[in-house]
């Protein structure tokens, strides 16, 4: 029997996930969390085989609390349930710990071969989300200070207010703005934020 933590902070979703397994005769949900750190209590209580892990979850993030559970529980297998496909968000995840991570919308046809697969001691993506990973892993990484700056223009910062938060001259922030544009081939800054939240490289 392949036991399973639920963890997401929609009841609805906990609710269909439960159902989906629960018509199985090979796998059981053992335990639920509605965020992190409840996860992570549960995980310690269970010991579940199986761990579905939503990414944006309140008091603790499901990135997080895959770092965590793997730091305390090495062998964990984690599988994370999220509407990003972004590929800076996967790559996170993957370093993190998690074994497979699936888009919600491919759940029905998807979720129980991945619990099983994941269980057997294979890694799965779902195409959507390889397919934006091969399409980036040629490009440029922004680094951690360009990330800066992008998180305070896309909070609607002007370039003199992000020099002042970031003890930067308004010319570096230009040369960063520069970078990032170039990087991320895009447009202008409003294009940059819209590519930067759909992979995941800042939430806003």
């Amino acid at each position: 029997m392949i036991r399973v933590l639920s963890a997401d902070d929609h009841p609805l979703l906990r609710g269909g996930i439960a159902a989906l397994i629960g018509n199985q005769t090979d796998m059981e949900v053992v335990a639920e969390a509605s965020d992190g750190r409840e996860a992570l209590e549960q995980f310690r209580e269970h010991r579940p085989d199986i761990t579905l892990m939503d990414l944006q979850m309140p008091r603790m993030s499901g990135i997080d609390a895959t770092s965590a559970i793997r730091a305390e529980f090495p062998e964990a297998r984690i599988i994370i349930l999220t509407t990003h496909a972004g590929d800076v968000q996967v790559s996170r995840a993957l370093k993190a710990g998690a074994r497979a991570y699936l888009l919600k919308a491919s759940l029905r046809n998807e979720l129980l071969e991945t619990i099983r697969a994941v269980h057997a001691g294979q890694k799965r993506l779902s195409a959507e989300v390889a397919a934006e990973i091969a399409e980036h892993s040629a490009d440029d990484a922004l680094t951690p200070r360009e990330v800066d700056v992008l998180r305070l223009v896309a909070k609607g910062n002007a370039n003199k207010a992000i020099a002042t938060r970031l003890s930067l001259t308004e010319e570096t922030v230009k040369s960063h703005i520069r970078n990032i544009l170039s990087k991320l081939q895009a447009n202008d800054r409003t294009h940059a934020v819209a590519i930067a939240v759909k992979r995941g490289i800042v939430d806003l």
